[in-house]
């Protein structure tokens, strides 16, 4: 006899939510402020050289060496920076400081059209909505800004988790908040290891969003692919029938 579907779990980033502008605009901004002039592009690359450094030394917000989300993303941006020749130490932590902070604000994020409405039609089903992301300590205040957090039952965030997906431990510990074995939860995310292939690893009914058709996956079966978070609610409907 199938287990009933109780639980949906939810990636966040490119999946309910995205940065609206992008990084090298909004550390621009900034510098901006501060009375520095730079291109977007320049420091965009440099962003991304910074973020793969720091995430190849650091996984996970160098959780297990010490470190912690905010020094993690302090330090990305000294870097990121220093790479664009802004070299004084106190105005590298004052706009590191300030993009920290800025990130929690709702002007910084745009909510996907489809998001609420599905979170709300999810909830009508019955089930009980939590969330399982690769983010810092910052993910609950920015769902509450964005008018997102009321719908979730509990956030499970890498930081606090202390393990990252697709680790099969972040979403054990999920199933723990649950309550409820692999076969009552499901999972929605837009990435196809971090979050399709490691929450179907576990027995979680996982789903994979691909917005914009990007993954030619021959695994991933056309009823486990969503072009719209829309198509969410039927098909979890259908596990419950």
């Amino acid at each position: 006899m199938r287990a009933p579907l109780r639980w949906v779990l939810w990636d966040v980033k490119d999946t309910l939510l995205k940065v609206r502008a992008s990084v090298g605009e909004q550390y621009c901004k900034e510098a901006e402020r501060m009375g520095l002039d730079l291109s977007p592009v320049e420091v965009e690359a440099a962003f991304r050289q910074a973020y793969r450094r720091h995430s190849s030394r650091y996984p996970n917000y160098g959780i297990t060496q010490g470190l912690d989300g905010r020094s993690w993303w302090m330090a990305v941006v000294r870097d990121t920076f220093s790479q664009c020749r802004v070299l004084d130490p106190a105005l590298l932590d004052t706009i590191a400081h300030n993009l920290y902070h800025n990130f929690c604000n709702a002007e910084n994020w745009e909510v996907f059209p489809d998001s609420a409405k599905t979170l709300e039609s999810c909830s009508s089903l019955g089930l009980k909505l939590g969330v399982v992301s690769n983010f810092d300590g910052r993910l609950e205040e920015i769902l509450r800004v964005c008018g997102l957090l009321s719908h979730f039952s509990f956030l499970i965030t890498s930081e606090q988790a202390g393990v990252a997906k697709p680790s099969p431990a972040i979403f054990d510990q999920a199933l723990q908040r649950c309550g409820a074995p692999a076969a009552s939860v499901a999972h929605i995310g837009d990435h196809y290891v971090n979050d399709y292939l490691a929450s179907r690893s576990l027995g979680i009914h996982g789903f994979l969003l691909d917005r914009h058709n990007k993954h030619n996956r021959p695994d991933v079966p056309r009823e486990h692919r969503l072009s719209s978070l829309e198509e969410l609610p039927p098909q979890l409907q259908q596990q419950m029938d």
